[in-house]
């Protein structure tokens, strides 16, 4: 594998693992519906989410109780979804938030380094 590819699939990788962390992010700020918030997190943070990734992980955030999610009617067209983030949710992003700084911090003392 070439290094430009190994680079790109390596990034691929650690963006995705952050897609928890986005979702609740995008959902602390505002309801979305799934296209809308699909459309935010590759506009925001450059990563290609599939309505194959996007749902299940939806469903599963919801499941643990960190989202809520309701039906809207639209005057015209289909109804929608929009997920929200719940009270539990805000905690775990919290929580998120404060490990990703020390990561972050702890990533840069390496880079300082090299």
């Amino acid at each position: 594998m070439a290094e430009d590819e190994k680079i790109a699939k390596w990034e691929s990788q650690v963006r995705k693992g952050m897609l928890d962390f986005i979702i609740l992010m995008c959902l602390a700020k505002r309801e979305f519906y799934g296209y809308e918030l699909i459309k935010r997190i590759k506009d925001i943070a450059e990563i290609n989410v599939s309505e194959g990734t996007i749902y299940p992980l939806l469903n599963r955030l919801k499941k643990d109780g960190l989202i809520t999610s309701k039906w809207v009617e639209m005057e015209s067209g289909i109804p929608r979804k929009y997920y929200k983030i719940t009270v539990r949710g805000e905690k775990i992003l919290s929580g998120m938030k404060e490990a990703w700084e020390k990561f972050s911090l702890s990533i840069d003392q390496f880079m300082e380094e090299l």
